[in-house]
């Protein structure tokens, strides 16, 4: 394993490189980015990551973390010359953090169980952040399903949930029942009311079940997205079209797929 020392040096060198890329004799390009530009690149080297680690490809995920860093380098950069903060900055505060939330590594605290860790940690940053509920301070741009899904891990910290999955599984069928009663009404908002609370429903069954929804779903996508191509793929190779194919047919096609497709 590399040493912190050397990572530290090649971490210095990264910094060098972007200032580098920002500087007078500089990249055209790098200069004219400013943080609203690539904090669009930083989310989508971000999901790159996340889309690694979900195929478990270790060699990607060495990269796209490269990318990511590289993103958190340029913005401190651009807020370094807008004399507002810089790298060293970053760092030292993530540093002075960790440390304060762990005392029981750092200092003579003892926690025995994970989940003592995790209360502790919740207080501190509700003390910190000087936040009035423990839902302030989650970021306006999270996916829906993973804004879900962190609402029902702050909560539960505090006591409010399910003893069991399968009493959050018990509320999935109720907001079913629920979203059944409004299709049958066909009242649209209620329609797309009933909708939302079976998601944030099946949110906290996936947090029960130390399944990270929004990744669950990107799975599903993907998988999905797979069995459809091999209907397409199956249609051109017979000379044919979706156009011209029954939902028959295709069901009896999708059925090979998933046969093949897990």
């Amino acid at each position: 394993m590399e040493d912190a020392e050397n990572a530290g040096k090649k971490f210095s060198r990264l910094v060098q490189i972007l200032d580098a890329l920002r500087g007078e004799e500089g990249c055209p390009w790098d200069k004219e980015q400013n943080e609203r530009s690539i904090a669009n690149y930083f989310l989508e080297e971000a999901y790159e990551a996340v889309d690694a680690i979900d195929k478990g490809d270790a060699g990607s995920l060495a990269e796209e973390l490269g990318d990511v860093l590289m993103e958190v380098v340029f913005l401190a950069r651009i807020f370094t010359e807008k004399k507002q903060f810089s790298i060293s900055d970053v760092v030292d505060g993530i540093n002075r953090k960790m440390v304060q939330r762990h005392p029981h590594v750092f200092a003579d605290k003892n926690y025995e169980t994970s989940e003592k860790v995790i209360d502790e940690w919740c207080r501190q940053k509700k003390e910190e952040k000087e936040r009035e509920s423990v839902l302030d301070g989650m970021a306006s741009c999270l996916p829906s399903l993973l804004e879900a899904f962190q609402i029902g891990l702050r909560v539960s910290h505090f006591g409010f949930d399910w003893e069991q999955p399968l009493d959050a599984l018990q509320k999935v069928k109720e907001e079913i029942s629920e979203l059944e009663k409004a299709l049958k009404a066909y009242k649209k908002d209620k329609i797309s009311t009933e909708i939302g609370d079976v998601f944030f429903a099946l949110s906290n069954v996936s947090r029960h079940l130390g399944v990270n929804p929004e990744i669950s779903l990107r799975q599903a996508n993907r998988k999905f997205s797979k069995r459809f191509r091999f209907i397409e793929e199956k249609l051109e190779r017979d000379g044919r079209d979706l156009r011209q194919t029954s939902l028959k047919e295709m069901d009896e096609i999708w059925e090979e797929a998933k046969d093949k497709i897990k």
